[in-house]
């Protein structure tokens, strides 16, 4: 079983990642902006359920791997850290777009909406290469069954990303309200966020 400490750093990561702007956080906001806080939190079970398909295959591809090649988390380690470094730039670079810059979206059914809820989800590449570099940073053999250590840290993932995602959809349209009258802080958010995400990835290349 991981230790407390490493759920906490995984928790922390998660938490910078969810908050970090994406393909599902811009659907999910401009959903709910558009259509209601009901209709988007409806899209959110449907993306829940896209995580969850992803981290029941990265966990049993994880468990293959570790047993197959024994130099497999080296590799995976340089993957995560990689991936890290991406998110930054992604949070930094000019032109970057906030998710509250929202757009239109037709009004849908309960169906679509869940359909288009797991849609976005798979389709999101952060969340597929989320699970299969970075969640074995995290996996240690000589604790226990690397499996049930993929399981219950994805869904510490899903957790963190669901809790901060509906708070997200509860109050978009007053963030957005906020932010597009203070542009600056849309500026400030993105840096310290960025920062974050490159600490994390040179802390994860060094450790040993």
């Amino acid at each position: 079983m991981p230790t407390a400490t490493t759920f906490a750093l995984f928790a922390l990561i998660c938490l910078g990642m969810v908050v970090t702007p994406g393909p599902n956080m811009v659907y999910l906001v401009s959903r709910s902006i558009s259509q209601g806080r009901t209709a988007a939190l409806i899209s959110l079970i449907g993306v829940a359920v896209g995580f969850v398909f992803y981290m029941s295959c990265a966990a049993l591809g994880i468990t293959s791997l570790v047993i197959a090649v024994p130099y497999a988390y080296e590799a995976l380690k340089i993957c995560g850290a990689a991936y890290l470094l991406y998110l930054a730039w992604q949070a930094v670079r000019p032109g970057g777009r906030s998710p509250f810059q929202v757009k239109d979206l037709p009004v849908d059914s309960t169906s679509k909406l869940l359909t288009m809820g797991l849609v976005t989800s798979l389709l999101n590449p952060k969340v597929a290469v989320m699970y299969l570099s970075l969640l074995p940073q995290f996996i240690h053999p000589e604790q226990g069954s690397v499996l049930t250590q993929s399981l219950m840290l994805g869904f510490t993932q899903i957790t963190v990303s669901v809790s901060v995602n509906s708070t997200i959809i509860v109050i978009a349209g007053s963030i957005a309200s906020f932010l597009a009258a203070r542009p600056t802080w849309l500026v400030v958010q993105r840096w310290i966020m960025g920062t974050v995400l490159a600490g994390f990835a040179v802390r994860m290349a060094a450790e040993r």
